[in-house]
């Protein structure tokens, strides 16, 4: 529908300048009202251009600013009493699987999130995943049973270091909305297979599509 849209409005646009430009000539023909109507046509259709590109750019805002993309897919397997297996798939392919200590799989990333209108630019919310946990339910286990937690630096998706061009350069940093660290999790109580997504807002997970 937007490619539509493209297309209505340039036509808009082409046929209000032909108009507009016929106008003057109209007049000089001493044809006031005919170059009057083709004036006020030309204006019309240049204001329904003008709309269709409205739509148009909303649309595609609307679209950057909730786009998710997916940063890992995560299968998790009970393997024992608060014990589970974690098999996570980076968008790469790459393939990691580690044996988990809690209740739940707990993942953080660091974020680089950009200002809406670099986003209606093509430019999406950055990321870098960072580690992957056990998380226990209840304070009591946090601090008295084992924790197992892992690195996942490197699996991000963002294979240019946005994070030190930002700090480095000036003219970048009015761009950036905020840079923060963010996390989620989910229970790992039963088999499920989960979408680590990274949203403008920061990290969630999603059932996994089948």
């Amino acid at each position: 529908m937007p490619s539509t849209l493209v297309v209505v409005g340039l036509c808009f646009l082409l046929a209000g300048g032909l108009f507009l430009r016929a106008a003057p000539a109209a007049v000089r023909r001493g044809r006031w009202a005919g170059g009057a109507g083709r004036a006020l046509v030309g204006l019309l259709l240049l204001a329904l251009a003008a709309f269709a590109a409205t739509i148009t750019i909303g649309m595609r805002g609307y679209r950057a600013l909730t786009l998710e993309v997916v940063a890992a897919t995560v299968k998790t397997e009970p393997v024992g009493p608060q014990r589970f297996r974690a098999t996570i798939v980076l968008p790469d392919r790459r393939l990691a699987m580690y044996e988990l200590a809690g209740d739940a799989f707990y993942v953080d990333a660091h974020i680089l999130k950009w200002h809406p209108f670099v986003n209606l630019l093509g430019v999406h919310t950055a990321y870098e995943l960072d580690r992957v946990a056990g998380r226990y339910n209840g304070v009591a286990d946090e601090r008295s049973k084992p924790h197992t937690v892992y690195s996942l630096s490197g699996g991000g998706a963002q294979r240019l270091d946005l994070f030190s061009l930002a700090r480095r350069f000036k003219l970048l940093r009015p761009l950036v909305d905020a840079e923060y660290g963010s996390a989620a999790f989910v229970a790992a109580t039963r088999p499920v297979e989960y979408e680590v997504r990274v949203s403008t807002t920061g990290l969630l997970m999603r059932p996994a599509l089948r």
